[in-house]
């Protein structure tokens, strides 16, 4: 498979975009966001990480002509049935404000026990053809509140991955990219895609 030289990314998220150029730039992949070539953000409307993906890659790669990459990712609680799932970004609000989200797991939670909690990462790469490939990445941990640490974006401050001290949100970037979700569904693109620069 030839490697990917140039690539759109399927996100108007600044924080996604950030941490995938992060994981890209050792590539040499050059890197163009969606919302700089003014694709509209498409509707989400499917019911898995992965539908959800596809949607945005495929929308991006007809969009521009380019072979584009998507990300669909969120946090996914035990104790809520696993949500706030695919809808993690819509517990923000419109405005986006993931502290409002916070409240609201810990407000649902309330007095459970249970305070076992995964990220999901589904990456999707597509093709102006219309041919796809997915990639997916999970990490494990437990929540903690009051959240802890600025870094990182999401839910990040409450999630405490297995076997860590430090919370997502208090990580330094490089450490949280040698584990998260994300960087976990990466590693697998990365292997059937990329060569390193």
């Amino acid at each position: 498979m030839a490697p990917l030289t140039e690539l759109v990314l399927a996100s108007h998220n600044p924080g996604k975009l950030r941490e995938i150029a992060d994981l890209l730039a050792p590539f040499g992949t050059t890197v163009t966001p969606a919302g700089a070539l003014g694709l509209p953000e498409p509707e989400e409307t499917g019911l898995t990480f992965v539908e959800n993906a596809l949607i945005k890659a495929h929308a991006s790669a007809q969009g521009s002509g380019q072979p584009a990459l998507a990300d669909d990712s969120g946090l996914c609680v035990t104790a809520l049935g696993g949500e706030p799932g695919i809808r993690s970004a819509r517990w923000a609000g419109p405005q986006k404000d993931f502290a409002v989200a916070m409240r609201k797991v810990e407000a649902a939670l309330g007095a459970a026990e249970d305070r076992s909690a995964y990220f999901v990462c589904a990456l999707a790469l597509a093709w102006p053809d219309g041919y796809s490939e997915v990639y997916e990445g999970r990490i494990d941990g437990v929540l903690v509140f009051p959240p802890r640490g600025s870094r990182g974006f999401g839910y990040d401050p409450i999630f405490l991955p297995e076997r860590q001290s430090l919370t997502f949100g208090e990580m330094d970037p490089a450490a949280k990219h040698a584990l998260s979700h994300r960087a976990r569904a990466f590693a697998k693109l990365a292997a059937a895609r990329f060569t390193q620069a």
